[in-house]
């Protein structure tokens, strides 16, 4: 007999989290009465192992979450690639909504979900990785009352995403990745649940976009104000959901400010690379028709197509102090 979760348990690693989680899950007790749901970043493509990585740790039995399947107590829940992880009416819920920060699964997107529909229930958990991935989500999760904690910066491979966490908001626990499951579950037990906070509009549209709901991406332009800046992904305008924090489009592809400066980086490097292959081919071309303006004589034509190549010699070096060294 299957017993419905008392509370639920939201995790979100990133680069560095499957040795975060195996630690995390090893940790849990055997007797846990919450449903644990976990994202890491995964590809879009493959299967993902990360079910059968966790069930070798710990007691807790682990699966690989299915699209309608109850919640039930005592289980850990793990992602799938190119979906969000979701929770809707103590149900899992897969969707295939708008990316954020470029991912699906999203970190932020679990949380938003869990604390949209569980309130204080709810506790939100930020392991090893890159960037500031669900710290927008974690703020959520606080805001309805639920716990909140994160695995010790010094403790993971890839301190980011804790240390936002840390740097944006008080949470409750603070602790290796190991014992980070018993303590969390300690504190389920024995808190008293207050009252949720009304769930915000903004919030609730969010979680309805990363649901996949897409009529609901037209209120993002009546929602939020435009940032004058554009989405990566699909070249819309970008929408500010929080001042200098988190964007979305029209499409509902959500950035947030770190994620979004880094692949502007990444952006403006894909077309430096293109244009050094571009002027290196220019310069070859040249070399060619000098070679052959001199083998006709022509030594005036051949004079300007060595100027060429040598104006395209320069650009490419310039191109290349750009890159840095791994143009070399």
């Amino acid at each position: 007999m299957t017993t419905p979760p008392a509370n639920l348990i939201v995790v979100g690693a990133s680069a560095g989290g499957v040795e975060a989680l195996r630690d995390f899950v090893g940790g849990l007790p055997a007797d846990l009465s919450a449903a644990v749901l976990v994202v890491l970043h995964l590809p879009r493509r493959g299967p993902s192992a990360l079910a059968s990585i966790l069930r070798r740790v710990g007691t807790v039995p682990v699966d690989a979450a299915e699209n309608g399947e109850p919640l039930v107590a005592g289980r850990v829940y793990t992602a799938v690639p190119d979906h969000h992880l979701l929770v809707a009416d103590g149900r899992i819920l897969l969707s295939n909504g708008p990316t954020e920060n470029g991912h699906r699964p999203g970190i932020d997107a679990l949380f938003r979900s869990a604390a949209v529909s569980w309130g204080p229930r709810v506790a939100g958990v930020v392991l090893s990785g890159t960037l500031d991935d669900g710290t927008a989500g974690l703020t959520v999760i606080r805001a309805r009352g639920g716990l909140t904690a994160v695995q010790d910066p010094e403790d993971a491979n890839y301190p980011s995403m804790p240390e936002n966490a840390l740097a944006a908001m008080d949470v409750d626990l603070v602790l290796p990745a190991e014992k980070l499951g018993r303590a969390l579950v300690e504190q389920l037990r024995t808190r008293t649940v207050a009252t949720p906070a009304p769930v915000s509009q903004l919030d609730a549209l969010e979680a309805r976009i990363d649901a996949g709901e897409r009529n609901s991406t037209e209120e993002v332009k009546t929602m939020m104000p435009a940032s004058g800046l554009i989405c990566p992904d699909c070249g819309g305008p970008l929408f500010t959901a929080e001042p200098d924090r988190r964007f979305r489009c029209r499409i509902g592809h959500a950035w947030t400010a770190e994620a979004l400066l880094l692949e502007e980086h990444l952006e403006v490097e894909r077309a430096l690379w293109s244009a050094l292959r571009l002027v290196q081919e220019k310069r070859e071309l040249a070399d060619r028709m000098h070679a052959a303006a001199l083998d006709r004589g022509q030594d005036l034509l051949a004079e300007t197509y060595a100027e060429r190549g040598a104006e395209h010699s320069h650009t490419a070096e310039v191109l290349r102090r750009l890159l840095g060294p791994r143009s070399a």
